[in-house]
């Protein structure tokens, strides 16, 4: 049976060397946009391919889209079958620990039909700590063919939110309370969040250790978290479309599947100023 939530690093080193296994960096820092490419030079899990955010898992800004829109269907499917994923490849994800940029490709493949891809709990924090290998030599996948078989039902735009709250439908936002309640926001240029949302910071998935909470805990973290007992699922959003993909991960994790992703997120809501903004306090 494939991994499609998570796999530990224990699991992860069993198969280092299984050639259906992708392994992929997916490192990244807002504040320093060149950081995931050197700390991957600087050493990663052997196998690893380095993918970046902004140029592998995103698509150029414009004036109408949030900070990391997804990239275009032909694009993606054109880096994956250079990756060399095809249909039997199992892709296990990593980050620096907190998982959000790993989780946005574990939901990109799922995405397009993949169902074969698992994150490394913890991530590479976790790999070093139970004394993985780590590697600073070149990767170069052998190409594939990847055939995209998309879910159009995972994805949510502007629109679709505001119709759902105007049916009562939930609105996750997992940005860190402050920046939820307008108090600070340090990437986008209006501060609050969407009127009528609930905030469920995505770091409240994690446990001290970076790693995300037993099932069961998920599971009520969400439900009583967010109101999420005896309503649909939820649409799930942050301020790019990145960290929403944690969030949507734990739900998985949870036994609670079916949460949709605004990928376009608060920094695409508030591209139009027309459009509500709440602030608390």
């Amino acid at each position: 049976m494939p991994f499609t939530t998570l796999v530990s690093a224990a699991e992860l080193a069993a198969r280092l060397d299984d050639r259906d296994w992708l392994v992929v960096d997916c490192r990244f820092d807002l504040a320093d946009r060149d950081a995931g490419s050197r700390a991957w030079r600087a050493g990663h899990i052997p196998g690893a391919i380095h993918a970046d955010l902004e140029r592998d898992l995103s698509a150029p800004v414009t004036s109408g889209t949030g900070r990391h829109p997804l990239p275009p269907i032909d694009a993606f499917v054109a880096t994956l079958s250079r990756w060399g994923v095809t249909g039997g490849t199992q892709v296990i994800a990593y980050d620096g620990g907190n998982s959000a940029y790993a989780a946005r490709l574990w939901w990109m493949l799922r995405y397009m039909g993949h169902d074969a891809v698992a994150v490394l709990d913890g991530g590479f924090t976790a790999w070093l700590a139970e004394g993985g290998p780590v590697s600073t030599g070149p990767v170069v996948p052998a190409p594939g063919r990847f055939v995209a078989r998309l879910r159009p039902e995972m994805l949510c735009d502007t629109l679709g939110v505001a119709e759902a709250l105007a049916r009562g439908g939930l609105v996750v936002d997992v940005r860190g309370a402050e920046r939820f309640a307008g108090k600070v926001e340090p990437l986008d240029t209006v501060a609050g969040h969407v009127p009528g949302a609930v905030n469920l910071p995505f770091t409240l998935n994690l446990d001290a250790k970076n790693r995300f909470r037993p099932p069961a805990e998920l599971a009520e973290l969400w439900r009583t978290g967010t109101g999420l007992a005896g309503k649909s699922a939820p649409i799930c959003m942050c301020g790019s479309g990145v960290t929403a993909c944690q969030g949507l991960l734990a739900l998985e994790i949870a036994g609670l599947p079916g949460a949709r992703l605004y990928a376009g997120s608060w920094s695409e809501w508030i591209r139009d100023p027309s459009r509500p903004v709440a602030r608390d306090g």
